[in-house]
């Protein structure tokens, strides 16, 4: 879905005769294609996002907007596709990415992150750190405390983009994301 989003993106800016670039991250910047015009562009822009595989795991969203502050020299509007649950702090970073640019933050997530079935014991995955963990899903104790990190996350989510006013369309992954990007894009056209 965050390829899609991500082509969708592109396709409208080319649209607009804008230039198109990307940055894949991890916890490291693992590509980056600088803007540039054009359909043959695009087309390279997006077989990245289609094709590219990352070679590590973590998220480090501090680290790239470091870096998108320091490589992209013209003020420009960034969209910042992720699914944000990073354990580090980026928001004195975001903030002075969104000084610099205009940063539009994009969070894609699947809504069984948010609340864990019960369906007893469960193996799960830390896709970041590649660990394996049993869980008691059957217990409510652990189904609460779970829900209470994921709504604290999202709590501390929308807290940073609001303090550094960046705007946010929340996309999950069985939604229609042109809905939420419609409506985002609705939403700062009223404001300007």
């Amino acid at each position: 879905m965050m390829a899609e989003i991500g082509a969708t993106i592109a396709f409208s800016a080319i649209q607009n005769n804008d230039k198109v670039g990307v940055i894949f991250f991890s916890d490291k910047v693992e590509k980056f294609i600088p803007p540039k015009k054009g359909r043959k562009h695009i087309l390279l822009v997006i077989r990245e996002l289609l094709d590219f595989q990352p070679t590590n795991t973590g998220t480090d969203i501090n680290m790239v907007l470091e870096y998108m502050t320091g490589a992209l020299k013209k003020r420009c509007t960034t969209f910042l596709v992720s699914d944000f649950i990073d354990e580090h702090d980026y928001s004195k970073a975001l903030s002075i990415a969104n000084h610099k640019h205009d940063v539009i933050a994009v969070q894609v997530y699947d809504k069984r992150e948010a609340k864990l079935p019960d369906v007893g014991l469960m193996r799960v995955r830390d896709a970041e750190r590649g660990t394996l963990k049993w869980v008691n899903t059957s217990s409510k104790r652990v189904r609460d405390a779970y829900s209470r990190w994921w709504y604290s996350q999202q709590q501390a989510v929308n807290g940073t983009l609001q303090r550094c006013n960046v705007d946010l369309a929340s996309v999950a992954t069985d939604e229609d994301y042109v809905t939420a990007l419609m409506g985002l894009f609705k939403n700062r056209g009223v404001r300007s």
